[in-house]
């Protein structure tokens, strides 16, 4: 029997010093949110490489995944958790290394970015092409990021007495009581990161089983039900991120997530029609690149 556990980890990874600048750090999170372009890239690779794409395309999405991502995650952050502190310090808008991004924007962001880059293909329906693909690397990235909350002994949940309980020393949250220092609480971060490590396996398989006749849409329509649920299913067992969400039915987290829910639930029907199915044309050439 487990009897709970202490999480004392440090969040940095490496300190040192460079000349003519001074001292600077290397941080878990930092080293794991680069993990989620990099492993992303590669795995992107293989798609294109599958279907037939350029590496010169490759690399346009690459640079439209990392504006998109960081500039709407830290938006939704700013927009979404705290704006009223923002308007009045507008300079920390753009001082990402202090923390604070929201996953909601991030999707938001990425969305936008990916329509502009969609428009620029010359493949057949390219929006909704690239977003049945970039399900799979999301899901992947996820779980970096959830890895890195877990180092930073952030956004976990409420306390438990389950014996994989965690007990975060280095919560550096000043609201924090001394008494839920000293308490175990869910893992939070272990259950969504997990959660969307299973996603990457089950959409990779997925796609590589049906990517010549998959309808447009499909994947991606399952991505947002199954992601976006279960964030708002582990979003019962967390604590809030803004104190003024105790008083919302749903915290903002789960209220944020159930319209991509719904869109989900139609790009997922709208699939099954039968003009959603690629044209014969397109299915023999994918068949002729990837051999499946």
């Amino acid at each position: 029997m487990l009897d709970f556990i202490t999480w004392n980890v440090s969040p940095i990874l490496a300190h040192f010093k460079v000349p003519f600048i001074g001292e600077m750090e290397i941080r878990y999170y930092g080293v794991l949110f680069t993990c989620c372009f990099i492993f992303g890239y590669l795995v992107m690779g293989k798609v294109y490489k599958k279907e037939g794409r350029t590496i010169e395309e490759l690399d346009r999405l690459s640079v439209n995944m990392i504006i998109g991502i960081v500039v709407g995650a830290r938006l939704g952050h700013v927009l979404f958790y705290d704006p009223v502190y923002y308007y009045h310090n507008p300079i920390e808008i753009i001082q990402i290394w202090k923390g604070g991004l929201a996953s909601h924007g991030a999707a938001i962001g990425t969305l936008i970015t990916l329509y502009l880059y969609s428009r620029k293909l010359n493949i057949y329906k390219p929006f909704l092409w690239i977003l049945d693909r970039i399900s799979i690397v999301v899901c992947l990235g996820g779980f970096f990021v959830r890895m890195g909350n877990l180092m930073n002994s952030e956004i976990y949940g409420k306390v438990t007495n389950l014996p994989w309980g965690f007990i975060f020393k280095r919560d550096m949250d000043e609201s924090v009581s001394d008494i839920d220092r000293i308490s175990p609480h869910h893992p939070t971060q272990i259950y969504e990161g997990l959660s969307y490590l299973a996603m990457f396996v089950f959409f990779w398989i997925m796609y590589n089983r049906q990517v010549a006749k998959m309808p447009r849409g499909r994947m991606f329509g399952l991505f947002l039900i199954l992601l976006w649920s279960a964030r708002f299913l582990i979003e019962f067992i967390k604590n809030v991120q803004e104190p003024w969400e105790a008083k919302l039915p749903l915290d903002l987290g789960q209220l944020l997530s159930i319209p991509f829910i719904i869109i989900g639930v139609v790009i997922l029907r709208n699939s099954y029609k039968p003009e959603m199915m690629p044209p014969v044309e397109v299915v023999k050439a994918v068949e002729g690149v990837t051999g499946v």
